[in-house]
Order: C-alpha cells, then structure tokens, then sequence
C-alpha cells in the first residue's frame, strides 16, 4: 500500500491496530505515519465491560471495590494478546488503580463462556457480538468503554460516568492513501466518504453494529494517529508486552 501508485485508487483502511503497530513490532518496513496521505476517519467502536448474571458486582463501582478489596485476585478476559481488547482491558487496570489479572482468550465465544459460567470476573469487547448475550441477561453490562453511551443499551453508563476517571477507549477505523496523492485527489475522496457517511442506511446499519460513523479533515486524522500511537504505546510499555 506504500508503495501503491499515487492515483487514489487504492487505498488503505486504517485501524488503532496500526496506530500501535510501532509499540509492537522491532521493526516495521513501512512509517505508520509518513508513508501515507491520512483523508479521515470512518467510524469508531465502543467496547463494553460485562459481568457474569452471578456476579455479586451490580455496578462498575462495586466490581473497582471487590478489586481494591481482594487484590490480584479478579480475573479480566480479553481476546488477541496486544489487539484492541486486550489493550483497553489493561488501560481498564491501570487506570482504576486496581490489581488484577488480565487473561486473553482465544476467541470472543471462549470470553463469553467463562464470563457467564464465573471463571472470569469481568470481560471486555466490542458491543456487537455481545449484544444479544446482555439483552437475554446471559451477560450483565457494567459501562461502556468510549466517552458517550451507546444508544442500543441506553441504560448502561460509560466508564467515566461509572467512576473512572480518565477512561474513554474506543477501536476506530479510517482511510488513508500512498503518501504522495495529490492533496486534490485527497479531497475527492474525503468529500466521497462525507456523502457515504451521511447516507441513512449506511447510519442505520451502523447503528445496528454498534459503530458511530463521524468524518474527520486530513489533518486531524494525522493528529489523532499519532497521538493514538503514543497513547497506546505507554499501555504497551507499562504492561510488559514483548515486542515481535
């Protein structure tokens, strides 16, 4: 894709898991950062904190005191050690000044079984594939992780609202291009995106897979990626996950 003719006929779709790649990788052979042409942002993807039906945790703030209380003891399940999940559940940790375990999974099904069965004390991941698990009430949502709350579960409040200061985590992607497209090619397609974005079905399908679809200018992509990569890359550092 670096390499790609500068044409805007191909393009890149960016993820937080680029923006962390530097973090996680000895070597990269491309720059993150100036070997593409940032056009925008497409969508962002909050996470949800949940609980087993068991659980004696009703609220985020009880879970945070069971923690204080019973330190190293609470189990956190995620998926894809240094993915998206995994990140944000140790963010969660750190943030919330609590001792606990962080235990990746395999895959999200594995996360739900031991969350609903106990063996995990609190789990994270994206909203929509555990959607219908917390509307049967076979998972119990304590917060969402991104700044506002998510209009399919209107009831659960985010993390900051729970109590946590300073947490507001969400996955996101976006589009880039070769680094020399031409800043008029750059803007034809940034003005595409606005006009896709903008399209009912495409918000209401959004909607449906619990994802806000919000443009950004080229500058404020490059802004944001660069202070995601830094952001992401101190989560990296301070949970001693060895680079590749």
């Amino acid at each position: 894709m670096a390499r790609a003719e500068p044409d805007g006929y191909t393009l890149l779709l960016l993820t937080n898991g680029n923006a962390v790649s530097q973090a996680l990788f000895n070597s990269l052979p491309y720059d993150p950062v100036n070997d593409f042409a940032m056009i925008s942002t497409v969508g962002y993807f909050s996470m949800v904190l949940v609980t087993g039906p068991e659980s004696k945790a009703k609220t985020l703030k009880e879970l945070v005191g069971m923690a204080r209380a019973h330190p190293g003891k609470l189990n956190i399940g995620s998926i894809s050690p240094g993915g998206t999940q995994h990140l944000a559940a140790e963010l969660f940790r750190s943030t919330a000044g609590i001792d606990a375990v962080v235990v990746p999974h395999k895959s999200t099904g594995e996360v739900i079984v031991a969350t609903r069965n106990g063996n995990l004390d609190l789990s994270v991941d994206f909203i929509a594939p555990l959607l219908s698990s917390i509307r049967s009430g076979a998972l119990r949502a304590l917060a969402v992780t991104a700044g506002k709350r998510f209009p399919g579960l209107p009831d659960v409040p985010t993390v900051l609202e729970a109590g946590v200061p300073g947490y507001d985590v969400a996955s996101w992607n976006a589009l880039a291009a070769p680094a020399k497209t031409p800043r008029a090619v750059v803007e034809r397609v940034h003005q595409a995106l606005v006009k896709a974005l903008a399209a009912p079905e495409v918000q209401s399908r959004y909607t449906e897979l619990g994802v806000e679809g919000r443009a950004s200018t080229p500058e404020q992509l490059r802004d944001f990626f660069i202070a995601e990569s830094k952001r992401w890359s101190e989560v990296v550092q301070r949970a001693k996950i060895p680079k590749q």
